[in-house]
């Protein structure tokens, strides 16, 4: 049996290396992006089963990017899970208006991630 593939996408150490071990934990065999500007290629060429990226300091060009995977006819199925500081109304407007399917604050993402990952992974 395959291992799903989930994608992950993170700047920041924290949550970032967390979140890649604690998938593998899960089950999952994880691919990390090189870059916010390079997402839509990875996403073709890896073609995960779920994107899950981190926001963090810089809403705008993370933003920007899950944006372009959304509105790539290839990828534009993958779900993706948004990852943002607590207190950061900017960075969760931003996210919301990518079109992730969840937007979750990094406090809380590593104690619940099953229950997101079902979540994201629910068909609509």
């Amino acid at each position: 049996m395959t291992q799903p593939l989930a994608l992950l996408l993170y700047e920041r150490l924290l949550p970032g290396s967390q979140l890649l071990q604690r998938l593998q934990d899960l089950g999952y065999r994880v691919v990390t992006a090189p870059g916010a500007e390079h997402l839509v290629e990875s996403c073709r060429k890896e073609k995960p089963m779920v994107l899950v990226a981190d926001i963090g300091d810089r809403p705008d060009r993370v933003c920007a990017a899950l944006t372009m995977v959304r509105e790539t006819p290839e990828t534009s199925h993958i779900p993706v899970i948004a990852i943002i500081p607590p207190q950061s109304p900017k960075a969760e407007a931003a996210a919301r208006q990518s079109g992730a399917r969840l937007v979750v604050h990094d406090n809380v993402i590593l104690a619940h991630l099953p229950q997101f990952l079902d979540q994201a992974l629910a068909l609509e």
